[in-house]
């Protein structure tokens, strides 16, 4: 049975002759579960800011608007401007934004919007989830979380815990900066037009400083990314193949024997925290 929400999207849909942007990455969220889910995730008061990036025809939009202080929703395709701003005028907590997120200088956005709390809710289409979200952490752009909604798999790999198949260098630098939950899982048909690989929904919740300590960030993340480069391979072999060390193998295998690890250890079975002591130890 066709929900209400798919119901109404298809007439709006239908009264504004709107077509679907493969380019853009385009699916309407149109289940009203997942959407509750998504509203409850964020937590949202009467002091938040929200950043919305791609509100389609502001179906959350709506939502988010009837209880934050303020929405700012950046839209990329400009025939949907039109389409928001006659949907949405009944709200005067809501700005719509013609732009690509990842052109926009969000802590400039942000400045405007002074002793606000700000959290970013995102339908993210799958060929910027990864730029955006490292865009905000890597810059520490002041939000306290981000709800986006991401290709499952995605998803999966930003909560993982290690020795688990998903765990990799994305769950890593995910867990330096956050503290990441999933929300849930989005199958496919909760989407139109469905796309062709199924979602869920993530909070990350922004950490006010790294869980572990390190001498050298950008050292960390190099390092985490050459441990995960063949990923079958030991430690020593990956890193000792990079250009990270001059050590040689035995080398490499005594220090890390002298930190407690075998010199056989696998990247996907050691923590954060193992990655961080073997780097300070390097520095």
């Amino acid at each position: 049975m066709e929900s209400s929400l798919a119901y109404k999207t298809k007439q709006i849909i239908k009264k504004y002759g709107f077509s679907f942007k493969k380019n853009f990455g385009q699916n309407f969220l149109v289940d009203e579960r997942v959407l509750d889910k998504i509203i409850n995730a964020a937590d949202i008061g009467e002091n938040d800011l929200i950043i919305e990036v791609g509100p389609g025809i502001g179906t959350l939009t709506q939502a988010m608007a009837r209880k934050a202080g303020r929405v700012v929703s950046v839209e990329i395709d400009r025939t949907l401007v039109p389409i928001l701003e006659e949907l949405l005028e009944d709200f005067d907590n809501i700005d719509i934004i013609n732009d690509d997120i990842l052109k926009i200088d969000i802590n400039a956005l942000i400045e405007k919007h002074k002793g606000m709390t700000v959290k970013m809710v995102a339908n993210l289409p799958y060929n910027i989830t990864t730029p955006i979200i490292m865009t905000i952490l890597e810059k520490h752009i002041p939000m306290e979380s981000l709800i986006v909604m991401v290709q499952k798999e995605v998803a999966y790999r930003m909560n993982a815990k290690p020795s688990t198949k998903d765990y990799g260098s994305l769950s890593l630098v995910a867990q330096y900066y956050c503290e990441p939950y999933l929300v849930a899982n989005v199958p496919r048909n909760c989407f139109m037009p469905r796309p062709n690989v199924d979602s869920a929904v993530i909070r990350l919740k922004l950490l006010d400083s790294p869980p572990v300590d390190v001498d050298n960030e950008s050292f960390l993340f190099e390092f985490i990314k050459a441990a995960f480069s063949q990923r079958r391979k030991t430690l020593v072999n990956c890193i000792c193949n990079s250009s990270l060390s001059d050590m040689s193998k035995e080398e490499f295998g005594l220090l890390l024997v002298s930190l407690g690890y075998d010199e056989m250890v696998r990247g996907e079975s050691l923590t954060l925290s193992d990655f961080a002591k073997i780097c300070n130890s390097m520095i």
